[in-house]
């Protein structure tokens, strides 16, 4: 038996964390297990289903990775086979046509909540065979009994049948429901195994019912705990529930969204860090917990913030430059860019923070922290800052060994520790007390940029002597 699994998302919004997470196991389970993984689009909400929402759910799944096999399948695409299942149970006896109307099952089940009576079906055209000229929907006959299923994540369950009303499968405008349709798109598709989440779990009976009474073999289910928020409530954007490429653009790497996704729910040991071929490897639904995870989104910044520590600098330019683009600068052609990146990717938690961090670097002006200019740009700090600046013009190869060897050269000479000049100096190229190792700033900053930046803050510093000497 080959292994498929399937994500099947509804086109009606964006893909978040929580869709992502089903994805993402459905995907692991077949590759660990050489199966396939399908995407299904459930577009069959004509009036909420969008295009955008489609492209949304596609262009998440190919940052992350889960490359699906085979084309997506549309179930609006396949009206057509869900009639012919829903005629065959009518053949078959298992199903029947219901003549009542909305309003009128709505007066039912307002009568029945008053009477104190669980608001179901009450089964009054199961008997007719020969109905009024007008529309009817279509009813699956729930036999009597229960429904026992082994949950491969949560152990058996049984549901007791007269908890089930008799489902509605056709709708009297000819569309069909969502339990008809995915049982019938995972019969004919060959799924093995439903990876899902447990609020299906009460469609899950319906679903093994018809698949008996269609004559198709049921599949093997797992239904994954929710996540909930980071206080512990049903997850809001506010605490996670947000686009999967809402973190993209927020600077976070693929590979830290799929690491954490993974441990949230199911775990291997005391291993945290996981690269896709290590998961495709270790994951099983045995290790998945039975209980809910928890979004923690510091957790998620600091594999963020591994991810980017780890990475090759090369492979992150473009996200670093795509970022610096959205803040207004194009350093497409700098060829700092690699140096700069550098300096910041030991501290950068997401992409957006590198690219805003480093903004200083290719800006034309500074503008001086008030407080910091006046606690460091001072008098007494012209001499060594001048004494500086000459030394690094007269490099001529501007090196971070031989940068720091003109800046400790200065500091012997002048008799001050690092944290005397560095601090001006820092202040002199950023505006503010807050960047890189100085020498590396100087570095990646360059010779014409620095020298150009320290002139100014020489110039800046005569004339605060000028105005005290007044």
């Amino acid at each position: 038996m080959t292994v498929r699994t399937r994500f099947a998302p509804s086109p009606t919004g964006f893909l978040h964390i929580g869709g992502v997470r089903t994805a993402l196991f459905n995907y692991l389970f077949a590759r660990r297990n050489g199966g396939e993984f399908i995407l299904r689009i459930e577009d069959t909400d004509r009036a909420r289903s969008t295009e955008e929402s489609i492209d949304a759910i596609m262009d998440g799944l190919q940052w992350l990775g889960l490359d699906h096999d085979g084309e997506p399948i549309y179930q609006s695409k396949r009206f057509d086979i869900y009639k012919e299942h829903a005629e065959k149970l009518i053949e078959k006896g298992l199903a029947y046509r219901c003549w009542c109307t909305p309003d009128e099952l709505q007066e039912r089940r307002e009568a029945a909540l008053k009477a104190g009576r669980a608001p179901r079906y009450d089964k009054r055209c199961k008997a007719i065979t020969d109905g009024p000229d007008k529309p009817y929907a279509v009813r699956f006959k729930v036999p009597e009994g229960k429904t026992t299923f082994n949950d491969l994540i949560k152990g058996s369950i049984s549901i007791e049948h007269e908890e089930i009303e008799d489902l509605v499968i056709l709708r009297s405008d000819g569309t069909t429901t969502y339990n008809l349709c995915v049982v019938v798109d995972d019969a004919t598709q060959g799924i093995t195994h439903i990876i899902r989440g447990d609020d299906h779990i009460n469609n899950t009976p319906k679903q093994i019912l018809l698949y008996r009474a269609l004559g198709y073999p049921v599949p093997e289910f797992a239904h994954l705990p929710m996540i909930l928020g980071s206080d512990k409530s049903r997850l809001s954007k506010r605490h996670g529930a947000t686009s999967v490429t809402a973190y993209r653009d927020m600077g976070y790497l693929p590979e830290a969204v799929i690491n954490y996704l993974a441990r949230l729910g199911w775990s291997c040991g005391d291993q945290e860090i996981f690269s896709i071929a290590e998961l495709v490897e270790k994951f099983t639904l045995e290790s998945v917990g039975k209980s809910a995870g928890v979004f923690n989104p510091e957790k998620l910044i600091w594999l963020n913030h591994h991810y980017i520590k780890e990475a090759n600098i090369e492979e992150l330019k473009p996200l670093f430059l795509k970022h610096l683009k959205e803040l207004g600068i194009d350093a497409t052609a700098d060829e700092r860019v690699s140096t700069i990146m550098q300096t910041g990717q030991e501290k950068a938690q997401t992409m957006v923070m590198m690219a805003t961090d480093a903004l200083f670097y290719f800006t034309d002006t500074v503008t001086y922290d008030e407080k910091a200019k006046k606690k460091f740009l001072t008098p007494e700090k012209l001499t060594p800052i001048t004494m500086l600046t000459e030394r690094l013009e007269a490099l001529e190869a501007f090196t971070l060994e031989a940068v720091e060897q003109a800046f400790n050269s200065v500091l012997d000479e002048c008799e001050l520790k690092l944290g005397k000049l560095a601090q001006p100096v820092r202040v002199a190229l950023t505006g503010t007390k807050i960047s890189p190792g100085i020498f590396e700033t100087i570095t990646a900053m360059g010779k014409e940029r620095t020298i150009k930046r320290l002139n100014n803050a020489i110039a800046t510093m005569k004339e605060t002597t000028e105005k005290e000497n007044i």
